[in-house]
């Protein structure tokens, strides 16, 4: 018995050397129906660009492998568990080898049950968290999922490729002429604000791609700029990124294109976007042009099974001081509207009350990394600053970022933006952490990054 098992560990690397890489596409439509909630308004027309929600299903590197990106402003807490949860019994795999990320368009659907039943329990309505139209929109992704699957494709090799993407993204915070930060909004009708510079961005698009052989099955696009250029429409909108993703898949039909935010917490369009309805098409085509450089520049590098890999750190996520359960839920009750925002108190204020609850009950924050070879790509939760795009891809070369996993954080600042004075990300009604955040995701990522 004892040899039979030393002889079955000796052919073990062998056996899963052998076993087959396959790619399986999946694309859904995940559009709002009129008279659904947005973000922030009713649907009033469908358009001719719908939102999608798409991704791969890698299968061979042991359990499969799940990446999907959402063309929602968000998922928020709870939500964020139920995707992975049901992705990954669609896929037959687990919820911790699942990743799935918002774009995060804003004329576009948001989720978050806990702030939901937050909202029922106190007999307030539920506004944009009214799970009635996008739960129905998580079972068409799941459906599409399951069916991927039996039209699986052979990979034989990855790519690698990254451009420059010329006069799209700038930083959002600016510095005034008193010292303090001024905030140029992705869509600015201010000269002045639009004359300042980019400040620090990542101006690069970087493309992985997926092939058997000569075929590409798919390419996934990560661009750190919020893809806003004008917004509150009532109308759902992919937005420019849906755009130019929607060109290159015109131009290259064999393969599923999937694009993915970045770190773009601080970073927007402002600069070279005054909202002008014309911009629209023009940040498509350049974010476009970005992305069809960076592919067909891009190495190929053999693969299978074994160069395969999965990382994963779950990390607690610093609870910010200025969040209080009692202060929230008078809040709410009241439904007053807070000083500075867009929606109604006791709808942002519920989703603060659903990640104060959980981040008390323990709730640790999944940052995933996809390995594929030399490739590296993280999953990271909430609004990230630029920041910590960069410097993750100081720690190695070839790594690709996507932000806007779990948004129940909301913005996520660095130490440095957290004293700053002006700007409005990192203010209590935009982050729900604390600054310690830098020293925990970084070292995640470090860690991440050194598997």
């Amino acid at each position: 018995m004892k040899a039979v098992l030393q002889l079955g560990l000796a052919l073990l690397p062998a056996l899963v050397q052998g076993v087959e890489l396959r790619l399986a596409a999946f694309d859904a439509d995940i559009t709002s129906p009129v008279g659904s909630m947005l973000a922030y308004d009713p649907v009033v027309r469908v358009d001719e660009m719908t939102l999608r929600g798409r991704g791969i299903v890698l299968l061979g590197a042991g359990r499969p492998l799940v990446v999907c990106a959402l063309d929602w402003i968000g998922l928020y807490n709870e939500s964020h568990d139920l995707f992975r949860a049901e992705l990954a019994r669609a896929a037959g795999t687990t919820p911790d080898r699942v990743a799935v990320q918002c774009v995060h368009q804003h004329d576009a659907p948001r989720m978050d049950t806990g702030a939901e039943k937050i909202l029922r329990d106190l007999g307030q309505p539920a506004g944009a968290w009214d799970s009635t139209y996008t739960r129905p929109l998580l079972a068409r992704v799941t459906d599409a999922v399951r069916l991927s699957l039996t039209n699986a494709q052979p990979v034989t090799h990855v790519g690698w490729g990254s451009a420059k993407v010329e006069c799209v993204a700038s930083n959002r915070r600016i510095p005034g002429p008193d010292g303090k930060l001024l905030v140029r909004y992705t869509t600015e009708k201010n000269p002045a604000k639009r004359a300042a510079p980019e400040g620090v961005i990542d101006p690069n698009v970087d493309v992985v791609s997926f092939w058997n052989g000569d075929q590409p099955l798919a390419v996934l696009s990560y661009y750190a700029c919020h893809p806003q250029s004008y917004y509150r429409m009532g109308i759902p909108s992919p937005d420019f990124p849906g755009i130019a993703r929607f060109f290159r898949g015109q131009c290259v039909p064999g393969a599923l294109h999937v694009h993915f935010t970045g770190a773009a917490g601080n970073i927007g369009a402002g600069k070279y976007n005054d909202g002008s309805k014309e911009n629209r098409l023009v940040l498509a085509t350049r974010l476009a042009d970005g992305m069809q450089r960076a592919f067909e520049s891009s190495d190929k590098i053999p693969v299978d099974a074994k160069d395969i890999g999965w990382g994963l750190e779950k990390v607690r996520l610093p609870i910010g001081a200025h969040l209080n359960e009692e202060q929230l839920l008078a809040q709410i009750r009241t439904g007053k509207t807070a000083p500075g925002s867009r929606v109604p108190s006791d709808s942002s204020d519920a989703e603060r009350l659903a990640f104060l609850r959980r981040a008390q009950a323990g709730h640790a924050t999944a940052l995933t990394c996809l390995r594929l070879g030399p490739i590296r790509v993280l999953h990271m939760p909430g609004e990230l600053f630029v920041e910590y795009q960069l410097a993750a891809k100081a720690l190695r070369p070839r790594v690709a970022l996507a932000a806007y996993g779990d948004e129940g954080p909301l913005y996520i600042g660095t130490k440095k933006a957290y004293a700053e004075v002006g700007g409005y990300e990192t203010e209590p009604r935009s982050s729900n952490v604390a600054l310690e955040v830098e020293d925990v995701l970084m070292n995640a990522m470090k860690r991440l990054l050194a598997e």
